[in-house]
């Protein structure tokens, strides 16, 4: 995912400032605060409403937070074992999803959402890559099964970029 994020992030820096749009940046911020909100939870911190909301003067800036999300996700995942998988996630948004719908949702484990933060980023890399398509750029091949072909490289994070 870290690989597949890195990609797109130089390819979005790359195409700006066509990309440099509120479509871009609400894709790029709901992306990687959907990954940070997850994270929150499974390391049981507090969760504070404005992570929910956070924002950023530029794509820079939005980059360097989301930067922050890499080794800590790193750091909890190399920790979580087998056992770890069936526990119970609360999702605290999940109230609001149940009062709209109607009815209770299950409660997801540990697993799942993790498979979860992954499929999540997957879709919202598509749009992301379909925004870059419609401003004339070529997206970067991203898909799993390309990670692989390519010989699982590690994520390339281009340096950050000028602020000059």
């Amino acid at each position: 995912m870290e690989w597949a994020d890195a990609e797109v992030w130089r390819t979005v820096l790359a195409h700006e400032p066509a990309v440099n749009d509120a479509r871009m940046k609400n894709l790029l911020t709901h992306l990687h605060v959907v990954q940070r909100l997850f994270l929150i939870l499974w390391t049981k911190q507090p969760l504070d409403p404005a992570s929910a909301q956070p924002s950023f003067a530029t794509l820079a800036d939005l980059r360097t937070w989301a930067l922050t999300y890499y080794p800590e996700s790193n750091r909890f995942l190399g920790g979580v074992d087998a056992s770890m998988l069936k526990d119970l996630v609360d999702m605290p948004w999940a109230r609001s999803l149940e009062a709209r719908i109607g009815r209770p949702i299950s409660m997801p484990t540990l697993g799942e959402t993790i498979q979860q933060v992954a499929s999540h980023s997957t879709y919202h890399r598509g749009q992301i890559n379909a925004r870059l398509r419609e401003v004339g750029g070529e997206p970067p091949l991203v898909d799993y099964i390309a990670w692989i072909w390519f010989g699982r490289p590690e994520p390339a994070w281009s340096p950050a970029p000028s602020t000059a």
